[in-house]
């Protein structure tokens, strides 16, 4: 990446700075809040080997911003060259970080706070125009996205790390409102799939093209704690026939019985989140299961689980006027009223809550509350082209990952759209992943 220079000016586009404002404010009040409620030698400590320290994710946002903004938009000299292969992702598996000369607490957060005081500076007098990563203020919202990924990483290493919890929140209010159908019909035909003009779409997401769906049926709400329970007593982790050979071996291999977090005492099934121990409750979306048990679930069922295409589908596809909306609700960007987003609380809300938020044909929350895994494998759009890097996405394409859609409740909303689009191993439970299960239209 070659940094270069761009025109600054009294440029117009005011409404945009001030999202870009406001959007880089909430993803840093966020880094704030996750790196300061616990002492520093938390921060340093690493808590699983599948997740950094803390001070590492504190430190890469910041040298991000300063790559992206200070360098490349601004084409200002580096600040801190040195540390560029510290905070590289891809130089450094998660479980070596612990052993490298790390930037310590303090002096992460005052490279952090430097860099978004001269990124500042530089959003005052930018004009959005005239280069791809300045028009709409590209890259300063890929930033933004970039740095609630981390909070949202940063998060799930606090749900990982043993000790009282260093978070509080209120439940999520129960917006349940009466029985609902358990599934809907999704009608066949083509919809509109990803964005061409979503000014903030990452590369993936892109190109929108048309795509048919047949027919099928699509659970109203994410598949329950209640729901899962069931498939456990009905022998469901001991039984290979609805499983996939790899999802078996990883069952066998690792004891694997119940979601990540639960445990069987008295009789009863109690799970850990964020510190505190708790009764599973029934009626919320179950998380923190792979994709080799949500397809076992699926199966066992009778069920299957929905293509990246169908959920898409369902989630943005009005049958009344035939085109793609941004959400399941319409275009309007997300309310407190619409979804279970941006860490307000630390759990999923009920299933069946939201009903602002449900999709033209009733189904709920197909944004927050839970990352939903769907059966496809991660592959790029006709007509793809990576950008602004191809580590992004593209390097990532292929069998070994799977689609996850709609987001969870510790997804912000500038990081979450109806064509958002996010990946991982299959093997994958730490992350805050339920699911929901489909079938063809034809089946009984």
């Amino acid at each position: 990446m070659t940094p270069t220079e761009t025109e600054f000016g009294p440029a117009g586009h005011e409404d945009l700075r001030r999202r870009v404002l406001a959007a880089l404010g909430s993803a840093r009040d966020r880094t704030a809040l996750l790196t300061s409620c616990v002492e520093d030698g938390e921060l340093i400590a690493q808590h699983s080997p599948l997740m950094s320290p803390l001070v590492w994710d504190l430190a890469h946002i910041g040298n991000q911003e300063e790559q992206w903004l200070w360098r490349a938009v601004a084409g200002r000299e580096a600040l801190r060259p040195e540390i560029d292969s510290l905070y590289d992702a891809f130089e450094h598996p998660r479980s070596a970080r612990p052993s490298l000369p790390l930037l310590a607490p303090g002096e992460a957060r005052s490279y952090a706070a430097d860099v978004r005081s001269r990124v500042l500076d530089v959003l005052a007098g930018a004009r959005f125009e005239g280069r791809p990563l300045l028009d709409e203020a590209f890259a300063f919202g890929m930033i933004a996205q970039h740095e609630q990924q981390h909070d949202e990483t940063m998060l799930i290493t606090h749900q990982l790390r043993e000790g009282p919890s260093a978070l509080t929140d209120l439940p999520p209010p129960d917006l349940r409102s009466g029985p609902l159908p358990a599934d809907v019909l999704v009608p066949g035909g083509p919809f509109t799939m990803g964005t061409s003009g979503e000014p903030w779409a990452l590369d993936n997401e892109r190109p929108a093209h048309v795509r048919f769906v047949p027919a099928f049926r699509l659970d109203t709400t994410p598949v329950t704690n209640g729901a899962y329970l069931a498939f456990m007593a009905d022998g469901g982790y001991t039984d290979p026939r609805w499983w996939r050979p790899e999802g078996w071996a990883q069952v066998r291999e690792h004891g694997i019985a119940a979601p990540l977090f639960w445990h069987l005492d008295g009789g009863q099934w109690l799970r850990r989140r964020f510190g505190t121990t708790e009764q599973v409750p029934e009626e919320e979306p179950v998380v923190h299961v792979s994709w080799y048990e949500a397809d076992a679930y699926a199966r066992w069922a009778g069920r299957r689980l929905p293509t990246e295409a169908e959920w898409e589908k369902a989630a943005r596809h009005d049958p009344v006027s035939g085109r793609s909306r941004r959400y399941p609700w319409g275009d309007a960007d997300p309310g407190p009223g619409h979804a279970n987003l941006g860490q307000r609380h630390l759990r999923p809300a009920p299933a069946g809550s939201w009903p602002e938020g449900a999709s033209p044909l009733g189904v709920r929350q197909l944004i927050g509350d839970v990352w939903e895994w769907t059966a496809s494998d991660f592959l790029p759009y006709p007509g793809f082209r990576a950008f602004p890097y191809k580590e992004y996405s593209e390097v990532f394409f292929g069998p070994g990952h799977k689609v996850l859609r709609g987001g969870s409740f510790a997804v912000d909303p500038v990081a979450c759209r109806g064509t958002f689009r996010n990946w991982d191993l299959p093997v994958r439970r730490q992350i805050f992943a339920g699911f929901r299960t489909a079938r063809d239209a034809e089946s009984v």
